[in-house]
């Protein structure tokens, strides 16, 4: 019987490090959740025909104007992120505007990590996003290309 072969290619990780790429996404007027959703998938590498869950295939993402990003409607003066420092009376509140001025790489990591896989393979993808406040960056060097992020899905 002549038909196609209907197995299940995983990539490997040898296989996955040579089809990494540098991409420069520019975060200036973006909505923060949904530039935040994509760019995860980018990570992970969920865009590419040959995606393997276990795989860390995804490419390197350098995000610019970090401090440049919005929120909609009021949540960047009544959302808090709650964080509890381990004493009693410790539970300590922040929002987000008070995050976008004391650090807006920081903000957009941890929005970013909220997306990705909780475990050691997590771990390890977060460490290839690059975020900076300004329209500066010092990858040049991996000749990164420009991509609209609102031509992705």
């Amino acid at each position: 019987m002549n038909t196609l072969s209907l197995k299940t290619v995983s990539v490997s990780r040898e296989e996955a490090l040579q089809q990494k790429e540098w991409v420069v996404i520019d975060a200036e007027g973006q909505i923060l959740g949904r530039m935040c959703s994509k760019v995860a998938k980018l990570l992970r590498g969920k865009y590419k025909p040959n995606f393997t869950p276990n795989q860390d295939c995804g490419d390197n993402v350098i995000i610019i104007n970090a401090a440049k990003v919005q929120l909609t409607g009021k949540k960047m003066t009544d959302r808090e992120y709650v964080r509890y420092t381990g004493y009693p009376g410790g539970q300590r509140f922040t929002t987000p505007e008070q995050l976008l001025a004391k650090s807006p790489e920081a903000w957009i990591r941890k929005v970013v990590k909220g997306m990705l896989p909780k475990n050691h393979l997590g771990e390890r993808i977060i460490t290839h996003l690059y975020v900076f406040a300004g329209a500066e960056h010092n990858m040049q060097a991996q000749q990164p290309k420009q991509l609209d992020i609102n031509t992705i899905k």
